[in-house]
């Protein structure tokens, strides 16, 4: 045999066994592909705020409502939302072995144009939200031992101004918080730089800050002791439509904004809510693996050992699958290239 004929022999056997093993992971199952593997669950938040919870404890009911029952492992990441969101767009497995919890208002970004955004939110792979906050409301809350009692303590020309603390960018606290600063008029301070809720919640105490904006599921699942002692007072209820139960004399953002622009600013600013805690996997799967992780995910939500295990951190519980997320979505892509803009001007983006 001559060394031509040898290599060309070789070179075929060499993709001959790529292609084998290209048909061999192409004709597994869904069972067979995640029998015994691990999925890699990815937050941005540090341990003890709501994302980093609720994906804890979706890391204990997930693999058992997927063919296979993989193992879910829980990562925090020293990043922002946003970067998490470009890494599980771009460079994260595709295969169906890593997912994410993003904040909500960070498949916005995209949206509004946020120029360090390198995803495309709706060929992300969405899987769902365990809320669709239903029952629940985002507060801008303030020490109760703060002096302002209601909103109005906190309108000019009152010399009152609250210290309110805030995350990075795509965090949904920062947004209203220059909501409630340059929409509602309101004396309002931001403070930048917690690492998420639970700093800006130690700062309150050590009276670093005099308040944040965070969902009332929130405080009563990371700060059950605080809710409990009334340390926090609510002052407005955003993401509702109507007040809520539970607080009939806070008013909604909706109430406090006296224009139609204002109106338009904020129905755009609340739209993440509704898909509250919403988890994503890369673009591009496998379909037969995403619709598992599709179905998985709400069969999870429907699981007794879930909704028990939900019901005793006081996680408010209003599922929606993928495609409502991806729906939520795309509203939020058809809203008024004016209103994006203005919008973007308030929040700090720079187009």
């Amino acid at each position: 045999m001559t060394r031509s004929a040898f290599r060309a022999g070789t070179l075929a056997l060499l993709v001959g066994a790529v292609l084998a093993t290209v048909e061999s992971a192409a004709a597994q199952s869904v069972e067979q592909f995640y029998r015994g593997r691990t999925i890699n669950f990815l937050v941005a938040s540090s341990p003890g705020g709501i994302n980093d919870l609720v994906a804890r404890l979706m890391s204990r009911h997930l693999g058992n409502h997927i063919p296979g029952r993989p193992t879910l492992v829980v990562q925090n990441l020293q990043s922002a939302g946003l970067v998490l969101a470009n890494r599980i767009y771009a460079s994260a497995e595709k295969d169906g072995t890593a997912i994410a919890i993003l904040e909500r208002g960070v498949p916005q970004l995209a949206i509004q144009g946020e120029p360090n955004a390198r995803f495309d939110p709706l060929k992300m792979t969405w899987l769902g939200s365990v809320s669709s906050y239903a029952h629940d409301a985002y507060v801008l809350w303030v020490n109760s031992t703060f002096a302002a009692k209601t909103v109005a303590d906190l309108k000019p020309p009152s010399p009152l101004v609250a210290r309110v603390g805030t995350t990075g960018a795509g965090a949904t606290n920062l947004v209203f918080t220059l909501i409630a600063k340059d929409v509602l008029g309101l004396n309002v301070q931001n403070v930048r730089g917690y690492r998420g809720a639970a700093d800006a919640f130690l700062a309150q105490q050590r009276g670093e800050i005099d308040g944040q904006v965070v969902g009332l599921a929130s405080v009563k699942v990371g700060q059950p002791a605080l809710y409990k002692a009334n340390f926090l007072h609510p002052l407005i209820a955003f993401a509702r439509t109507t007040r809520y139960p539970d607080y009939p004399d806070v008013p909604t953002g909706r109430e406090l904004a006296g224009t139609p622009r204002a109106q338009a600013i904020l129905a755009f600013a609340e739209a993440p809510f509704f898909m509250a805690l919403p988890v994503a996997a890369p673009p591009d799967l496998p379909p037969d693996r995403a619709r598992a992780l599709q179905d998985g995910f709400m069969a999870m939500t429907r699981d007794p050992a879930f909704i028990e295990e939900a019901n005793r951190m006081n996680l408010e519980q209003s599922p929606i699958d993928g495609e409502a997320v991806r729906s939520i979505i795309a509203q939020m892509g058809a809203t008024p290239k004016d209103v994006i803009a203005q919008f973007n001007e308030i929040v700090g983006i720079k187009n």
